[in-house]
């Protein structure tokens, strides 16, 4: 793969406090029954950015509500979250992998249960108390609200379907640099009977993160024919990638490799100021053979001054 960079001084990365959706889980619990009725949890905001120093304490509040036409009854929870090798966002009450970067030990919710009546609505408020002797850098956890039966029903037996609702935090201590790049762009093949076409593939675009830094990429995923034209776009998922790791960002190909040859050509922005740019040479020798990479140099050119 050959990687190159381009300056562009006139991009800076903004942090703020947004109100934008992450993720929802849906799961269901145990029983023989449909449930009675649809369940349905609102929540804002959904991710809350804010820099905030050692020793510091910020209050705020999460509108949590009851869509459903029914009383319900929902807990909260602190939590862990990660990115997986599949781009998904992971939640969990414990992730040993995420300890020394989680806020999840400062974060507090209150109330910690609540019961609503149908369409209802409740403010929760969330406390964040950032340790006096904390290292500079950036720090992730979540708020989960999981949906329980009303009182009235827990003795009551059947499906029930209970939804998930999260909130992701994101703290910045001190000014910590991003460091990161474009690191690899891989070709694989879909496994077959997952809702993919036969001789189906994914680009895989990998960016690294040596820094203690977040950031939250932009770019593009080009797919050129053997004459230079663009047979296919795709924009970079929006997904953050944490701190000190490598995240794969997933391109189900929409088209068909014929026999020829292809170039993968992937644009990335991290936030500091330059475009990375890296591109991956395949050919197709036959329509059943998977494309073979094209070996080739990687070099990372840093950003001009």
């Amino acid at each position: 793969m050959e990687v190159h960079s381009k300056h562009m001084s006139t991009h800076h990365h903004v942090y703020s406090q947004r109100t934008l959706a992450l993720f929802g889980a849906l799961f269901m619990l145990g029983g023989t029954r449909l449930a009675q009725a649809q369940v349905g949890l609102g929540l804002v905001p959904m991710r809350v950015e804010l820099r905030m120093a050692p020793g510091q304490q910020y209050s705020g509040s999460l509108k949590l509500s009851n869509e459903a036409d029914a009383k319900l009854r929902v807990r909260a929870e602190m939590l862990d979250f990660n990115i997986d090798a599949n781009a998904t966002p992971q939640f969990e009450r414990d992730l040993p992998q995420e300890v020394a970067y989680s806020c999840k030990k400062w974060l507090s919710l209150n109330p910690m249960e609540i019961e609503f009546e149908k369409r209802g609505a409740s403010m929760v408020r969330y406390t964040l108390r950032v340790p006096a002797e904390l290292p500079e850098g950036s720090y992730n956890c979540a708020a989960g609200f999981t949906t329980l039966p009303a009182a009235e029903q827990v003795t009551s037996l059947g499906m029930r379907m209970a939804v998930r609702v999260v909130a992701a935090f994101y703290i910045v201590v001190g000014s910590p640099p991003i460091l990161g790049k474009l690191k690899e762009i891989k070709l694989n093949p879909l496994p077959a009977g997952k809702g993919s076409e036969p001789n189906s593939w994914q680009a895989v675009v990998v960016l690294e993160n040596s820094g203690i830094m977040f950031y939250r990429p932009s770019g593009k995923l080009e797919v050129l024919d053997a004459a230079g034209k663009v047979v296919e776009t795709a924009e970079l998922p929006s997904l953050p990638v944490l701190r000190q790791r490598d995240q794969r960002f997933l391109f189900p190909l929409k088209t068909h490799l014929e026999v020829g040859h292809y170039k993968l050509r992937a644009q990335v922005d991290i936030g500091t100021g330059e475009i990375q740019q890296g591109t991956l040479d395949v050919a197709v020798e036959s329509p059943s053979d998977a494309p073979a990479a094209q070996p080739g140099p990687a070099t990372q050119h840093p950003p001009q001054q």
